[in-house]
């Protein structure tokens, strides 16, 4: 795999989630959005001396939240994520691609056991002598994907068509690490 940017030292950089955030949105009742997040997400990306790299994540599926307790309790049963036998989503890189101050990394996304390759838009915002003076990158990343793709298939129409959830899920990340060795 190419580098995924330009001045990133070689070594193991670790998601900092306490500067990092994994929220979505996704259509509701046709008419507006509706946002959460997950709180409990972990990651590494690993860039080899010869400028290589490979990056995977971990998100606790059980941390989602809309701030609607009712709502993300329904999310977490067998109609969506179905936390109870697959508390974790996964992501793992197969390659990056340079797009000049930005690239695209794609990898296979893991959701209620299912796997389907996604594509991150990635934009590097740049490196820093961190807090605790080690470098720390920062990253911005979107997505967009098919719910039905990850076996989220619960349709809710509505009486005068369309339905309650849409089925695209644009994804957002921001993402701080920090170099760990």
């Amino acid at each position: 795999m190419s580098a995924p940017a330009k001045g990133l030292a070689a070594g193991t950089w670790v998601i900092d989630p306490a500067h990092s955030s994994l929220e979505f949105s996704v259509r509701h009742l046709m008419v507006s959005k509706v946002r959460g997040r997950f709180t409990d997400f972990s990651g590494t990306l690993v860039v080899h001396d010869d400028g290589t790299a490979d990056t995977e994540a971990e998100i606790q599926v059980a941390s989602l939240t809309t701030d609607n307790p009712q709502r993300d309790a329904h999310l977490a049963t067998a109609d969506f994520f179905d936390a109870a036998n697959y508390p974790t989503a996964t992501f793992k890189a197969s390659g990056f691609k340079a797009l000049s101050s930005e690239f695209s990394v794609t990898g296979d996304f893991t959701v209620r056991g299912i796997t389907h390759p996604v594509t991150l838009d990635v934009e590097f915002l740049g490196t820093g002598p961190g807090m605790a003076d080690a470098p720390v990158a920062g990253f911005t990343a979107t997505a967009t994907v098919n719910r039905h793709d990850f076996g989220l298939t619960i349709d809710m129409p509505m009486a005068d068509g369309g339905a309650v959830i849409g089925d695209k899920i644009n994804l957002s990340l921001d993402i701080e690490v920090g170099l760990q060795s």
